[in-house]
Parts: structure tokens; C-alpha cells; sequence
């Protein structure tokens, strides 16, 4: 019985954790816009911490000329926001003592749950990408991840999150 439970356990436990581990990432666009027409781009700006304003620009920069877009002083084809912040959320964790006499389903034996609100540190980032000539938006992508003790780490974190956010940049045309 007890190996039954581990087998069933430890893909469930291995899966949380690499949900955990990715950013939740979404994209949303304006379906008429055509992204073919869009060869070049300024930044608008970048709003975040002093030391990720950078990190955020290089990250997004690279996403973009890896899709053939190219980087202008002022005045490109589009035009690139980004804002980037950290909040704070409560995740809750649950421990039960007494598995598997849980005395569900027939099973014998006493179990107490004890749940315990834990919070972290949430990284967000936003990235709007806006049509120059009009001022209007045109593609959208925000990040959500919880973020690590070590920079080093949230650094990594960010670059994987950008890479995701334009996995599938620019959207295809439609026909």
C-alpha cells in the first residue's frame, strides 16, 4: 500500500513543483493588426527597479532582434513599454498528519490537516508593444513568477519568462 502511495505521490509532487518553477505567461494581440509591416522599434521606456530597468530592456531587446525586428533611437515602425514589479502573495500549505487513516472512504484511523498561509515575493512584468504612428496597442504579454532569495536566480527567471512571452512573436498573420 505504501509504495502504491508513492508511486502515485512523487510524479504528483515533482509536477507541482515544476508548475511552480514556470511563469505564467499571457499573450493577448490586436487581431487586425498586420505585425509583417513592423520591421523596427524604440523604447518608450522601461519602469522597474533601478537595477532591472536593464536587465528588462536586454532581455526584451534580445527576444526582438532574435525575430528580425530592429532597434531605433526613435521614431521605429513600434513603439516598447515595459513594467516590471514585485508583490507580495500568500500561498497555503497543507500538511496532514496521520496519511493515508484519513477516515475517508473507509479507511480507519484519525488525521488532522493544518493549513499555514505562507508569503512570497511575486515578480510581474508587463510588456506593451504599441503601433508608433497611432499610439495604439497592438500586443501585450505580462509574467507572473514567484521570485527566488538569490538575484542570480530571479535574473535567469526573467530571461525565461521574456523567452516565453515572445515564443510565438510576431502572431501570424491572419488570412
Amino acid at each position: 500500500m505504501r509504495r502504491r502511495c508513492l508511486k502515485v505521490a512523487v510524479p504528483l509532487i515533482a509536477a507541482t513543483v515544476v508548475a511552480l518553477a514556470a511563469a505564467n505567461v499571457v499573450v493577448d494581440h490586436n487581431h487586425r493588426t498586420d505585425f509583417g509591416r513592423y520591421k523596427t522599434y524604440s523604447w518608450l521606456g522601461v519602469q522597474a527597479g533601478s537595477l532591472w530597468q536593464d536587465r528588462i530592456m536586454s532581455a526584451v531587446d534580445s527576444q526582438l532582434s532574435s525575430k528580425g525586428w530592429t532597434k531605433v533611437p526613435s521614431n521605429g515602425d513600434a513603439t516598447v513599454s515595459a513594467m516590471g514589479k514585485v508583490s507580495e502573495k500568500e500561498t497555503l500549505q497543507t500538511f496532514y498528519d496521520g496519511f493515508p487513516g484519513w477516515g475517508w472512504r473507509g479507511w480507519g484511523g484519525m488525521g488532522e490537516a493544518t493549513t499555514t498561509a505562507i508569503p512570497e515575493k511575486v515578480g510581474n512584468l508587463t510588456v506593451d508593444i504599441f503601433d508608433t504612428p497611432s499610439k495604439q496597442l497592438i500586443w501585450r504579454a505580462t509574467a507572473e513568477q514567484a521570485l527566488a532569495a538569490k538575484p542570480e536566480k530571479n535574473e535567469k527567471k526573467l530571461d525565461e519568462a521574456v523567452q516565453k512571452m515572445f515564443k510565438d512573436f510576431p502572431p501570424p498573420a491572419k488570412s
